[in-house]
């Protein structure tokens, strides 16, 4: 189940005589929430049900699942298969709605969650895009433990689920895809090390009882997934055709690292369809992938009755629908034959263990683990600290003139602050929001540090009849200016993609002529999850820096205040490439090719494939200050050691399958081999940086142009030096994927890249 549904789920379902459902929905495992005070297994309330096995907790979850399945009838069981599964009162079982969101804190999006009464709001953290660009894993951690916190504590007062519907790990692969803002970005790195963490802060309880989940996260949408309504293409009826090198190489690695590394409950299936057939009916990509290889524990028009699509998701391996299409048609689905009661039994069972380790039928949740929790764990001063700071790691300097930033508050007596987002409040949290603890908006956060005026300029992003004089005149009477410009919702959003890359309506023209009029240093921020082609702003004189601040969350304009004013020195790093207007006019978003075509000029995605002009590149960033790297340590030649009947032992080979005992032989020690490099921060300010570690690998394959190996974040003072340490497995980290999706090893020279530091590297046998 996802959220991917959320604007018009219901109305895609209703077709009856050709369809499929787009059947969001996660294949196994997801935890309960009500907004009535009662709960499954009181057994005080009701002393009857102590002698029920699924209430036993000193019986294993397996036992447990299996006794509370025999106890149900057919009609029972398929109550279970919805979002909304229908209670069964003689069992002391409430209503359970499944669906709750949490993709940048506790959303009410879904209806498990909600706000009232003793919880008003809970803290809105930065869109997931600019949390991304921070590029510190501890970060992402560290948030998905807040809003699981959160969640408990809410649910503890019936006001929130335990299964949440996040996160979004889809590839960011094309700019105007309206809910890139959801994604890490375009990496399949960045996308996995986000994904892990994220769930680890969402799910992992306290006591480390691998069993427990604090909540049940659900990685989304799998897989392929990134065109929601762009033209005539629309996610419910869209094909994307993807070659094996692809689906291995960029579209899966994220969703792998959820179940393999993270250990997420559940995995939630796409709208589209891949290749032909419509994900949650695939039973490869469901029961063999993802039960099957990668061991997870825890609609369209494709079949001709509501009864045949029930059927063929249950048997590809779905457990549970968003909404209420299974629940309605799976009687008459196993009444017909088309599915027997054992696969309905497998599915419940997969949902009713996820629940078992939430603690859903462990009785009073205020004598368990976090019942402790309650209002007064929501929204305290130490989360919303962190809902700013993360805002504050996230933002990207792209453009600073002769160091025209920070601002100088005893210099800048006047500010002007310009903008259709200068005040915005919901605008700043994205979607798949809930309500925030509070807002501050950029003009106040501006405001707190210095007289400030505000101007519109538009009044909204669509900035069809800007109000230039009025802007103009305000700027050149102020000692700086900053324009708060960029997009919100209505541009771009799920169900909505954009068409191009400029700034809504005039919004250039009324930077352009903002700039012009101003005397002083000219600060064009941009709110927004994709990138724009801004090559205006960018070779502007008057313009004299550009700051990316996503959709910052309740605290964003506060940290955007923080970043101008050098209380907070940047240290985000695009997430994404930004693209010039050209690209977009020659690549349809429906193909779905990450490699270039250069035949039939199609230029390749993302910066590992894509080798053309770009306004801002993958990874660009500006300091206050300024880092220098040293290399310490990296090897120059790996040798594989190959057995004696070994084909690559008797003629030349470009590459290795990565896997056999070449691999075990290829590392140094246990954890592969080391690239140690020093970092100092060689400016007059403290600062945080990452670090970046890239690979050129051979040109074989239709190897990336460049791929990231890893990062890591470190904080210095000035003149302060550290040591970062990358270990690379050479098998696992260094292989490229072929073209039948085949990991594989390639012989010959690699690059590997840290800043502007080159080093070569050889993989012989």
């Amino acid at each position: 189940m996802s959220s991917s549904w959320l604007t018009s789920r219901n109305r895609a379902l209703s077709s009856v005589s050709t369809l499929l459902l787009y059947f969001l929905l996660c294949i196994s495992e997801q935890s309960n929430a009500q907004s009535s005070p009662v709960f499954a297994c009181d057994v005080t309330g009701n002393p009857s049900l102590a002698v029920l096995g699924f209430c036993n907790t000193g019986l294993k979850i397996k036992a447990r699942v299996t006794d509370l399945v025999g106890r149900l009838t057919l009609e029972e069981k398929i109550g279970f298969l919805g979002s909304r599964a229908v209670g069964v009162s003689r069992l002391g079982i409430p209503d359970y709605n499944w669906w709750s969101e949490a993709l940048h804190g506790v959303s009410y999006i879904g209806g498990g969650s909600g706000f009232s009464g003793q919880v008003r709001g809970a803290t809105s953290f930065p869109q997931v895009i600019l949390t991304a660009a921070s590029f510190n894993v501890s970060l992402f951690q560290a948030i998905g433990k807040v809003v699981s916190t959160e969640a408990r504590a809410m649910y503890n007062v019936g006001s929130a689920g335990l299964t949440f519907w996040s996160p979004n790990v889809n590839i960011f692969r094309d700019p105007r895809w309206g809910r890139g803002q959801e994604t890490p970005g375009e990496d399949p790195t960045l996308s996995s090390k986000y994904a892990v963490a994220y769930v680890k802060g969402l799910q992992e309880a306290d006591g480390g009882d691998p069993n427990r989940l604090k909540v049940a996260a659900c990685c989304k949408h799998y897989t392929a997934y990134d065109v929601d309504n762009w033209t005539d293409v629309h996610r419910f009826t869209f094909n994307a055709v993807v070659n094996q090198q692809d689906m291995a190489d960029t579209f899966q690695p994220p969703f792998k690292s959820c179940v393999v590394d993270g250990n997420v409950a559940s995995v939630m299936c796409s709208y589209n369809q891949v290749n032909g057939k419509p994900t949650c009916a695939d039973p490869d990509l469901l029961s063999g992938v993802i039960r099957g290889q990668w061991k997870l524990n825890g609609d369209q028009h494709y079949t001709k009755t509501p009864e045949e699509a029930v059927a063929i998701s249950i048997l590809a391996g779905l457990d549970l629908n968003c909404d209420h299409f299974t629940h309605e048609h799976a009687l008459e689905a196993v009444k017909a034959g088309l599915v027997n009661e054992a696969a309905i039994d497998n599915a419940i069972s997969n949902n009713f263990a996820t629940l078992m380790r939430l603690g859903f039928f462990d009785g009073d949740p205020k004598k368990q683990l976090y019942g402790d929790l309650g209002p007064k764990d929501v929204c305290t001063a130490e989360n919303q600290e962190l809902a700013r700071d993360a805002a504050r790691q996230g933002i990207v300097l792209l453009k600073n003139s002769a160091g025209s930033l920070p601002l100088s508050p005893s210099t800048i007596k006047t500010l002007a602050v310009i903008g259709p987002n200068a005040k915005a409040t919901v605008t700043m949290i994205g979607n798949y929001f809930g309500d925030p603890c509070k807002y501050t908006t950029p003009f106040q956060g501006l405001a707190e540090t210095v007289s400030s005026t505000y101007q519109p300029g538009c009044s909204n992003v669509a900035c069809k009849e800007p109000d230039i004089d009025s802007a103009a005149a305000l700027a050149a009477s102020a000692d700086a200016v900053v324009l708060v410009m960029g997009e919100d919702q209505t541009i771009e959003q799920e169900t909505l993609d954009r068409v191009d890359l400029y700034l809504p309506g005039k919004q250039q023209e009324l930077v352009t002529q903002v700039a012009k009029a101003a005397k002083g240093p000219v600060v064009l921020v941009i709110m927004s999850g994709g990138g724009f082609d801004i090559t205006f702003a960018k070779n502007d004189e008057k313009i004299t820096s550009i700051m990316w601040v996503g959709y910052p969350g309740e605290a964003g304009g506060l940290a955007i205040a923080d970043v101008i004013f050098g209380r907070h020195n940047p240290s985000g790093s695009l997430p994404m490439t930004w693209y010039p207007q050209s690209y977009v006019e020659k690549v349809p978003m429906s193909n779905m090719n990450m490699r270039p075509d250069k035949p039939n000029g199609y230029p390749g995605r993302t910066y590992r494939f894509y080798a053309g002009e770009t306004v801002y590149a993958f990874g660009d960033t500006l300091s206050y200050t300024k880092f220098d790297h040293r290399l310490i340590k990296a090897p120059r030649l790996v040798s594989l050691s190959l057995d004696e009947s070994h084909p690559c032992r008797s003629s030349e080979c470009q590459s290795l399958d990565a896997i056999g005992p070449h691999c075990e032989n290829a590392v140094e020690g246990e954890s592969g081999i080391e690239v140690k490099l020093n970092v100092k921060n060689a400016g007059d300010r403290e600062g945080s940086h990452t670090v970046f570690l890239f690979t050129t690998p051979p040109a074989i394959h239709g190897s990336p142009i460049k791929h990231l190996l890893g990062f890591e974040k470190v904080r210095l003072r000035k003149n302060e030096e550290a040591v970062v340490r990358f270990k690379v497995d050479v098998c696992k980290d260094l292989s490229v994927v072929d073209e039948i999706g085949t990991r594989k090893i390639a012989l010959g020279h690699y690059l590997l890249h840290v800043g502007s530091l080159k080093h070569s590297l050889n993989i012989t046998v």
